[in-house]
């Protein structure tokens, strides 16, 4: 009996070829247009609602691209110096960053001001989120040990320099900036890292 086209295992192979190249394609748009890999974060906790929601993905460029009119030196537009401006419900830009000593996901919150090392950064906190502290000395991280941001998750009571949470962010510690939101479409990405 003879067959009038290709073989079974010749069009399998071709059709996992093409999604193959497909994939690679589309990721590779994805990281042209971003300048990250990944290109999308999950959001795991509930630090920055009401703008992120658990199981929000968030789709994030290279700090360094689509800079607002008061960028610093590095693309990061802090909620001080925001002139109005600002990314995912609030001024000023959310960030992706590590610090070296945090273990498991990157934090995703909001650049709120910039401090030099040694600066007595009391002053220019609000006083509502320095964690209940009355001055610099009994502020975490005050006077700052090194350069960095100051960061505060949009739902938390306090900056993350004042509860614990990170030392001032220095800008090698930030891996992305936040341009928008798709809702809970990061769930799926959430239930595949708890299975793996």
């Amino acid at each position: 009996m003879s067959s009038d086209g290709p073989p079974l295992s010749r069009l399998v192979a071709g059709d996992v070829l093409r999604t193959v190249l497909g994939v690679v394609l589309v990721g590779a748009v994805l990281f042209a247009a971003t300048g990250v890999w990944p290109p999308m974060v999950a959001v795991e906790s509930a630090s920055m609602e009401p703008h992120l929601e658990r199981g929000d993905l968030v789709v994030v460029t290279d700090e360094g691209r689509f800079g607002g009119p008061a960028a610093d030196a590095h693309g990061i537009v802090t909620v001080n110096a925001s002139e109005g401006y600002g990314r995912i419900g609030g001024e000023g830009d959310v960030i992706v960053y590590a610090p070296p000593s945090r273990r498991g996901s990157p934090i995703i919150h909001r650049a709120v001001f910039f401090v030099e090392s040694g600066e007595n950064w009391y002053d220019e906190a609000n006083t509502s989120y320095v964690n209940g502290a009355g001055s610099c000395a009994e502020l975490q991280n005050c006077p700052a040990p090194h350069a960095g941001y100051i960061t505060r998750g949009d739902n938390n009571g306090y900056y993350d320099q004042a509860g614990g949470i990170a030392a001032p962010v220095r800008p090698e510690w930030v891996e992305a900036k936040a341009q928008f939101h798709i809702p809970y479409l990061g769930n799926l990405r959430l239930e595949l890292q708890k299975r793996l």
